[in-house]
């Protein structure tokens, strides 16, 4: 009697289709949050630095310029 992959290959498949849905729900979650929300934006760039470069650089690449400046505008009003 053969032993076929079929049964393995096909949960494999659907766990790697799962895990690819439940990242791009996530990355569209943080991508929502961080374009909604200032103080959301503030906290990125302090703990994680590349993600926030990372969302100013497409923010450029859309033709949209200037967001970088004025979001670091209001934090160092923000302070004072």
């Amino acid at each position: 009697m053969a032993r076929t992959w079929e049964p393995l290959a096909t949960e494999l498949f659907t766990g790697a289709l799962v895990a690819e849905c439940v990242g791009i729900w996530g990355a569209y979650v943080l991508f929502n949050k961080m374009n909604t929300s200032q103080d959301f934006k503030q906290r990125m760039s302090k703990k994680f630095p590349f993600i926030s470069e990372d969302d100013y650089k497409s923010i450029e690449h859309s033709a949209i310029r200037g967001i970088r400046k004025e979001d670091q505008e209001k934090w160092l009003n923000s302070k004072r």
